[in-house]
């Protein structure tokens, strides 16, 4: 968890430079667990984000825009009658606490000034939005808490998380130095973490790093190096010295570095600590939505190539069945031709007769004893054309199963090759109008981030160049489509792996020359990239299959993707 106290400082700072007085026009709720205020102040619009979900919680400023639910939550109609026109009148916290206390002047029912507060408390799990009234009495929470510590119920009084760690703020050098006196070898980020308040490792670790001072083995004089450093740094919360500084894929902390210089020259303040938060958690957060609607449409997909499996399955095992057809068709009639030597009547569990399609060798046939000879061969004859008729019906469903199963995989691949959100729902926006789309629609809730597109809306390709040349690739069935049956023309170039899934690669040949006056080179990559979006991906020597998009066709009544013929 980065977003320690250090971090809610500095958003503070920030936000005390830009937002105080400023006014609420707006309150929105675009998930149960994030509010956004929209705010007005000297002629600028601000989006104040408060997010209590588990893994994203935060408080900054946010420009990045979402969708909102068509009906809005009670917690959010609640605060657009007790926020909505209040002026932001301060934001603090405590120390280096985590709970944010936001004051409002607003105008009540009866016209009169009072006073209304937003506590915003960042603890993961136990991340909430309270909204209380000038006596701190609850109104009401984003979340309903009742437990042994705090009753955060409307109502109640709300109380601060009970504190059990010291203040560094108030903290002089000579104790920070006995706190810290390493007797035992322990470590400095162990000592700092579990004893002040608003420290996380990754701010120590990574500013320890910085400042050159070992975990273990430290002085007395790199300690008083750490301690004139924190409290620098706190002394410049609100400059463009401070700033977040990404140290993982998930993870980032909080620098001080007086040569650094950035700010956000658009909104003439110093707000990259607020932006920085915004876009990191941002894009964990678009990250989050995209592996979640991924593997909910592969467990769809996955469940319905399960079914395909038991249907061909289930399909081999008939078309072994039919094999013996002819067994019983030869029964049927070498019974028939020997009947005269049989006697009807009487019940038999076998016979041994000549089979003249053999050479006359004797051959023996099962019968049921509890029928006659004559009821033998009709039950003979009936399961011959029985068989005979299953094989041609079981014959077209296999190649039926076999084009769903071809199909399915595809969409298995696109998957499995996407790159974000938006190539996520142009599979959506595929399997919703097949076989799979009822249970796409019966599994809505798990993939509501994904959404059809309007109908003829234009794909949007990027192409990629090579010596002067355009290259399209497509990233799924739907883009393969595109490419090959309505951006190509007829002298464009189409490459294709060889009898693998994989994407469509289509080399636009504006000039309309021939294949062999195209440079070698520009025909080897399209062919790698045919290669790399393939199957075949990870494998040492692939067939591409090329040849001019004009000869390059699709089957009538074919799903996306299958049924090219060249």
């Amino acid at each position: 968890m980065a977003f320690d106290g250090f971090v809610t400082k500095a958003v503070i700072s920030e936000l005390n430079n830009s937002i105080i007085g400023a006014k609420v026009n707006k309150v929105f709720e675009p998930t149960k667990n994030e509010i956004v205020l929209g705010l007005y102040n000297n002629g600028i619009n601000y989006a104040l984000e408060l997010c209590a979900n588990p893994d994203l919680c935060r408080i900054c400023l946010t420009t990045h825009s979402k969708p909102n639910p068509q009906n809005a939550y009670n917690f959010c109609m609640l605060l657009r009658k007790y926020l909505t026109s209040g002026k932001i009148i301060s934001i603090s916290n405590y120390d280096l606490e985590r709970t944010i206390e936001i004051k409002f002047e607003v105008y009540n029912e009866l016209n009169d000034l009072v006073i209304r507060k937003l506590f915003i408390e960042i603890m993961s799990r136990q991340s909430n939005i309270i909204l209380t009234n000038d006596k701190n009495i609850i109104i009401d929470t984003l979340k309903h808490f009742d437990n042994n510590v705090r009753d955060l119920l409307p109502a109640h009084e709300y109380t601060f998380t009970p504190i059990n760690k010291k203040s560094f703020i108030n903290t002089s050098f000579e104790e920070f130095e006995k706190i810290t006196k390493n007797e035992e070898k322990t470590s400095l980020i162990k000592i700092l973490t579990n004893t002040f308040i608003g420290f996380s490792k990754p701010f120590i670790s990574e500013n320890l790093n910085l400042l050159g001072v070992s975990d273990i083995e430290y002085s007395s004089e790199d300690l008083k190096i750490v301690y004139n450093y924190i409290n620098k740094l706190i002394n410049n919360f609100g400059t463009s010295n401070v700033y977040c500084k990404q140290i993982s894929e998930k993870d980032y902390t909080i620098i001080l570095d007086e040569n650094h210089n950035y700010s956000d020259s658009s909104l003439n303040n110093n707000l990259n600590i607020n932006f920085f938060l915004d876009d990191f958690y941002t894009n964990k957060e678009q990250s989050s939505i995209f592996i979640n609607s991924r593997n909910s449409l592969l467990k769809i997909v996955s469940s319905s190539l399960k079914k395909v499996y038991k249907k061909i399955e289930n399909i081999n095992q008939k078309l072994q069945e039919c094999e013996q057809m002819d067994k019983f068709r030869l029964y049927g009639e070498l019974l028939t031709a020997n009947l005269y030597k049989l006697n009807s009547n009487e019940n038999l569990e076998n016979v041994e007769i000549e089979n003249y399609y053999d050479e006359n060798k004797l051959i023996t046939i099962p019968l049921d004893k509890s029928i006659s000879v004559q009821k033998n061969i009709e039950k003979y004859f009936k399961k011959y054309n029985k068989l005979k008729n299953a094989l041609s019906i079981v014959s077209i469903q296999k190649k039926e199963a076999e084009k769903e199963l071809d199909y399915i995989e595809t969409i298995v691949f696109n998957l499995g090759n996407s790159k974000n959100l938006n190539d996520i729902n142009e599979v959506y926006e595929e399997i919703a109008e097949n076989v799979l789309g009822k249970k796409v629609i019966s599994q809505k809730e798990k993939i509501k981030h994904l959404k059809k597109k309007p109908k003829n809306e234009n794909i949007d390709l990027q192409p990629i160049s090579i010596d002067e040349f355009k290259i399209y690739v497509g990233k799924n069935n739907i883009q393969n489509d595109y490419i090959s049956l309505k951006l190509a023309s007829p002298n464009d170039i189409w490459f294709h792996v060889q009898k693998l899934h994989g994407s469509h690669v289509l080399l636009k040949n504006p000039e309309n020359l021939e294949i062999s006056e195209i440079p070698e080179n520009v025909l080897f990559n399209c062919a790698l990239l045919a290669k790399q979006n393939s199957k075949a991906s990870n494998s040492l020597n692939v067939s591409v299959d090329y040849c001019l998009a004009k000869f390059v066709k699709k089957l009538s009544g074919s799903k996306p993707r299958n049924g090219y013929l060249q």
